[in-house]
């Protein structure tokens, strides 16, 4: 299995056996177990190539280092019911494929294009290529989400947690949107702020149809 492995470029770490009898919830693993993607990643383009086939303009989800399971998973089964054509995620500093993320999802992870990309900044430069808006999130944005026009070619970035979207992404974006706040509590979680913002996309495209 090592020699495999290592022919195969998949890396391998050992671990202590107690370490793989939690991961596995206590099935027999026989010391040995692998990690793997519930679904097959895309590429950008592939995104692309679904908005066109169903000719739509792109709506692409753009997901900054979220590193919680459960708020990735959520944001994947709202994009899918929202009409996103595809999800772009970094490789490092966020939530990867996994079965909690795809339970999470509700089964929306093994239906939805998810691009796994090196830098994220560099994926926003690619989409702005072909055409895209970006639109990012944040408590300061300049552009409040009911006024803003999202009916075109748009990718929407969904900053981290904790600290929102880093600062070369945000100075990568298009615009910075707000949403309208009437509590006390001055911002949403990441996954309500990114399903309130992809419904506004859904209604304004809705209008249009």
């Amino acid at each position: 299995i090592l020699r495999m492995a290592k022919q195969a470029g998949i890396p391998v770490k050992e671990v202590d056996s107690r370490k793989l009898d939690g991961m596995c919830g206590g099935e027999n693993h026989q010391g040995v177990i692998a990690m793997a993607a519930v679904h097959a990643f895309s590429e950008v383009e592939d995104i692309f190539a679904l908005a066109e086939s169903r000719n739509e303009p792109p709506f692409i989800l753009v997901c900054d280092e979220i590193a919680d399971p459960h708020n990735l998973g959520a944001i994947l089964r709202t994009a899918e019911c929202a009409g996103a054509h595809g999800v772009v995620i970094p490789k490092r500093r966020s939530a990867g494929l996994t079965a909690i993320v795809d339970k999470a999802s509700a089964g929306a992870a093994e239906h939805m294009a998810i691009a796994r990309v090196p830098n994220i900044s560099a994926a926003i430069k690619e989409l702005k290529d072909n055409g895209l808006w970006v639109y990012g999130t944040a408590a300061d944005g300049q552009n409040g989400l009911w006024s803003t026009d999202l009916t075109g070619a748009i990718a929407l970035v969904i900053g981290s947690e904790g600290e929102g979207m880093s600062r070369l992404v945000k100075e990568s974006c298009d615009f910075i949107l707000s949403l309208p706040m009437k509590g006390q509590v001055s911002s949403l979680n990441a996954s309500a702020a990114a399903a309130v913002t992809m419904y506004e996309v859904l209604r304004q495209r809705s209008a249009q149809s």
